[in-house]
């Protein structure tokens, strides 16, 4: 809103100061009128450059583009070329006005997910009434109702009623998703067809809403070298500038006695000419931008320097399940030992499983057909990474994998041949019953990434917790490079370590948030899968793919790239052209108004390439 209303004032400006221009060229004047019409025009136009010249110089800031321009603009008044001078104000005024246009339009993307933010909920009371109250007035266990059109205001599961719910905002994705009674719905949806109810899992504050635009509203905090270094250059650029404008004006008159009036003039050319706008603007803009297509695209990048170090990757670590597979467990095999029978097997395992919330333990609890007994099950305890030790009927109880048997002093016997997908072994009284086979499948876009990660020299490592030969198995689908099994979450951390010591180039990891947490943060750049319902996966990644999807890596990759391209041409463009006018300058070959395109002209185009990246 402030911006609108500041650009209406700025119309008025140029409006108001291009009739008087025209006024003031009008022919018989006179002389003191003409001076007057262009004076007012020029205050008009350049009160608030002129404003903020000197509340800079108050505060110690003397070098930037609104002090360059009072100094050009006023010495032109003082040597008479008051049109140059009202000119100089008036086209620079116009490209901050397409400038301030243009950065509205890079925003547009990103102030979308501000439209995320939810206005109210409908709490229904235990009476059944319904009060409309503000989310986050709304705690946790209470029930809100949902109607068709109405945007989810918090975190829920869904307890009544089935809905399609457009979710394009938190993902990217235009295909609506249907929610049944059971399902897990996340802040920031909109309901498209039916009255659901929710019981809220998580405050306002921890929504998924709530981290979003959290993330999107500190994005900018975090600057990348590119940035940094430009910040620092305009620092060094315009002092130095300044004083070459002061020796072109003085030097050339008071040692090879030329006349003073021309060479201040052609300082001044010099001094607008040297203005670094088209590099304090476009370069930002440019990272705003990537940062915009990226959360088009469904990603959430963290800052645009993490955007840059998305371009230096050399080798993406990815974790297994739930990253290349789709996480989606069932029992595909049980292999009971001999004399043992398969329905006790499932039993036990389930029963040790139960209260695991591992995708692996619900398949199997959700494989046994009758109702579990509890009440002899004490000690349950996770070796994370290893499995479940329990006590059931006063006896140990040991589900998970073959390492945790073996510490335990159990023997396993041959495992079975066939198997290649993830096993999970069970003994109970010191006795081996025979292992379950479970199946996962691969994501449907994980077979194409992975190829293209590798046309575009991208090496590929997979770390994952499961048996050597079931991730040998997956490893030779994907074509991955270099494969490692049987690791525990402080293992992934080690290796990730060592890549980065080896090479040169920045390591990424994917994963899916789950457990991956350390490994995420330690990376050079820390990738969460579909993490949007992980509050650990968002907290320490670096970037958020917002959809479940292996293919949202390439497109974040592309944008980066294509970034860090328009960056490094919009830098190379304005210094390239500028150096050219400044020696133009120098020798008197340019005119004011040729400067004053120096100047604006390369900064509008330099932000309208910037503006290139949200058009993929």
């Amino acid at each position: 809103m402030e911006t609108i209303l500041a650009n209406k004032n700025k119309i008025i400006q140029i409006v108001l100061t291009s009739v008087l221009f025209l006024v003031a060229h009008l022919p018989n004047l006179s002389i003191g009128l003409e001076f007057v019409l262009y004076l007012v025009a020029y205050l008009i136009i350049g009160f608030g450059v002129i404003k903020e010249a000197i509340e800079h110089i108050f505060h110690g800031k003397w070098f930037d583009e609104n002090f360059l321009m009072m100094i050009a603009t006023v010495g032109a008044f003082a040597v008479k070329q008051y049109p140059e001078a009202v000119a100089v104000m008036l086209f620079y005024a116009l490209g901050e006005l397409f400038e301030d246009i243009a950065v509205e339009r890079s925003r547009d993307s990103i102030t979308q997910l501000l439209d995320i933010r939810p206005e109210y909920a409908n709490l229904v009371a235990k009476d059944g009434t319904v009060t409309k109250v503000s989310p986050t007035q709304v705690e946790l266990d209470e029930v809100i109702k949902l109607k068709p059109g109405e945007r989810v205001p918090l975190d829920g599961k869904v307890i009544q009623g089935n809905a399609y719910l457009d979710t394009a905002a938190l993902t990217g994705e235009s295909e609506p998703r249907l929610v049944e009674t059971g399902a897990q719905i996340l802040s920031g949806a909109i309901v498209l067809d039916s009255v659901i109810e929710v019981r809220v899992t998580k405050p306002y504050g921890e929504s998924t809403v709530a981290k979003i635009l959290e993330l999107v509203e500190n994005a900018s905090q975090k600057k990348a070298p590119t940035e940094k270094f430009i910040t620092k250059f305009a620092q060094v650029y315009t002092p130095i500038v300044v004083g070459a404008a002061l020796l072109l004006a003085i030097i050339p008159p008071l040692f090879l006695g030329l006349p003073f009036s021309e060479w201040f003039y052609r300082a001044l050319i010099f001094l607008v000419i040297s203005c670094p706008c088209a590099l304090v603007i476009s370069i930002p803009l440019g990272f705003f931008a990537g940062i915009g297509a990226s959360s088009r695209a469904g990603v959430l990048v963290k800052g645009s320097n993490y955007l840059e170090l998305l371009t230096q990757i050399q080798t993406l670590v990815f974790d297994k399940t739930g990253t290349l597979t789709e996480g989606k467990f069932q029992v595909e095999n049980v292999y009971p030992d001999a004399g043992v029978k398969e329905a006790e097997l499932v039993e036990l395992a389930a029963i040790a499983e139960m209260h695991s919330p591992h995708p692996i333990a619900r398949s199997i609890v959700e494989y046994f057909p009758g109702k579990l007994p509890t009440e002899k099950l004490a000690n349950v305890k996770e070796v994370v990474g290893q499995g479940i030790k329990a006590i059931f009927a006063d006896k140990d109880l040991l589900v998970g994998k073959k390492a945790l048997l073996d510490e335990q002093g159990v023997a396993v016997a041959k495992l079975p041949p066939t198997a290649t997908g993830t096993l999970v072994y069970v003994a109970y009284a010191g006795k081996y019953l025979g292992c379950l086979e479970i199946a996962d499948t691969l994501k449907q876009t994980s077979t194409a990434t992975l190829k293209e990660l590798k046309k575009q020299g991208i090496q590929t490592v997979m770390l994952t917790g499961d048996r050597q030969k079931t991730a040998d198995v997956i490893a030779s689908k994907l074509a991955i490079d270099t494969v490692k099994a049987e690791l525990l979450p402080q293992d992934k951390l080690t290796e990730v370590e060592k890549l980065q010591r080896a090479q040169t180039g920045k390591v990424g990891f994917v994963g899916d948030g789950l457990n991956d947490t350390p490994v995420l943060a330690s990376a050079d750049v820390g990738i969460a899968m579909g993490a949007l319902g992980s509050d650990a996966a968002i907290e320490a990644a670096d970037v958020v793919l917002m959809r479940d999807d292996p293919e949202a890596i390439l497109r974040v990759l592309n944008i980066a790239r294509r970034t860090k391209q328009i960056v490094w041409q919009n830098i190379c463009l304005a210094l390239g052209i500028k150096f050219v006018f400044l020696i133009l300058g120098a020798f008197g070959d340019v005119t004011m108004w040729e400067a004053v395109f120096a100047d604006v002209g390369v900064t509008l185009i330099a932000v309208l390439n910037a503006l290139r990246i949200m058009r993929k």
